[in-house]
This record gives C-alpha cells, sequence and structure tokens, in this order.
C-alpha cells in the first residue's frame, strides 16, 4: 500500500463522517421542528380568541385611560347636565352597578386567558426541554464521531508512518550498496 492510497483511504473515511453528521443533524432539525409544529398547530377556538382579546385590551393603557375618561364623563354629565333630574344621582348607584357587571365579567376571562398562556407556557417549556435533551443526544453523538475519527486517524497515520520508515529503509541500502560499490 502506498502513500496515494493512504492518503485517499482517509479522504474516503472523512467523507463518510462529514455525509453522517450532516445527516444526523438534518435529522434532528427535522424532528425539532415537526414537535414544534404539531404544538402551535392546535386549533384555538372563537372564545379562547376573545377571551385573549379582552385580556389583551383589559390590560392596556389605553383601557385604563377610557375607563376613567368614560367615568369623568358619566359623573360631569349627571352633575352639571342634568341638572334637574340626573338619570344617575349622586352616589351614582347605576355606575357603581355597571362597575360591578364589568369587572365580574372581565375577571373570569382574564383568567381564562391566563389559564390558556399558562398551558401554552408549559407546552413550550417541554418543548425547550426536548430540544435541550436533543441537543445534548447529538453533543454526545458527535463525541463518539470524533472519537472515532481520530482513532481511524491515528490508525492511518501508524500506516503511513510504517510506510515511511520502510522507504527509508530502501533508500539506506540503496545508498549503502552504491557506497559500497565506490
Amino acid at each position: 500500500m502506498d502513500l496515494q492510497d493512504l492518503v485517499s483511504q482517509e479522504n474516503l473515511q472523512l467523507q463518510k463522517l462529514a455525509d453522517l453528521v450532516k445527516n444526523s443533524i438534518d435529522e434532528e432539525q427535522m424532528l425539532t421542528s415537526r414537535l414544534i409544529a404539531i404544538e402551535q398547530d392546535q386549533n384555538i377556538s372563537w372564545g379562547q380568541k376573545l377571551s385573549d382579546k379582552v385580556a389583551d385590551f383589559g390590560g392596556s393603557w389605553f383601557f385604563i385611560v377610557s375607563f376613567f375618561a368614560v367615568l369623568i364623563f358619566w359623573i360631569l354629565l349627571n352633575l352639571s347636565y342634568f341638572n334637574d333630574q340626573p338619570f344617575d344621582p349622586y352616589p351614582f348607584i347605576l355606575l357603581n352597578l355597571i362597575l360591578s357587571c364589568v369587572a365580574a365579567i372581565q375577571a373570569p376571562i382574564i383568567m381564562m386567558s391566563q389559564n390558556r398562556k399558562e398551558d401554552k407556557d408549559r407546552r413550550r417549556s417541554r418543548s425547550d426541554f426536548m430540544i435541550n435533551l436533543k441537543a445534548e443526544m447529538e453533543v454526545r453523538n458527535l463525541h463518539g464521531k470524533i472519537d472515532l475519527l481520530i482513532t481511524e486517524q491515528m490508525k492511518v497515520l501508524f500506516s503511513i508512518q510504517q510506510t515511511q520508515t520502510e522507504l527509508l529503509q530502501k533508500i539506506e541500502r540503496s545508498v549503502e550498496k552504491l557506497t559500497a560499490k565506490n
């Protein structure tokens, strides 16, 4: 086996190892993307969408500012405009009733939205855990493949070294024969 054959054999082994690593990484990415796609493709009902929108609106500055504007408008309207006969006189019992109803309806809707978001976070955490676990397994596989590569390269290097030693011995014998003739 000459030096050219050893080098080509080593290149072939390196190419096989590179293909193995590439295929393994592609397979892991495909599995991970499938898992995430399955988690995201769950159908959301109309009620869940509505509860998310109500929770988003109820937790915004726009809601707070507009709510205070309506309260101030209601109070001023009843105190000044309808001075003789206000539709909701001073203790604003109707306003209190409306506020209580809004709070009673808004609270469970926000709770539903929060529960959904917790479930979503739980699924995301599970997906992250699975991705991390797969990455750890892939790192272990890569370590094993690198160890195998180092072992194979050492065999090739020892083989090349042996071939070089044999060539040096041939050259040495040839030089000795030439020196002996002279």
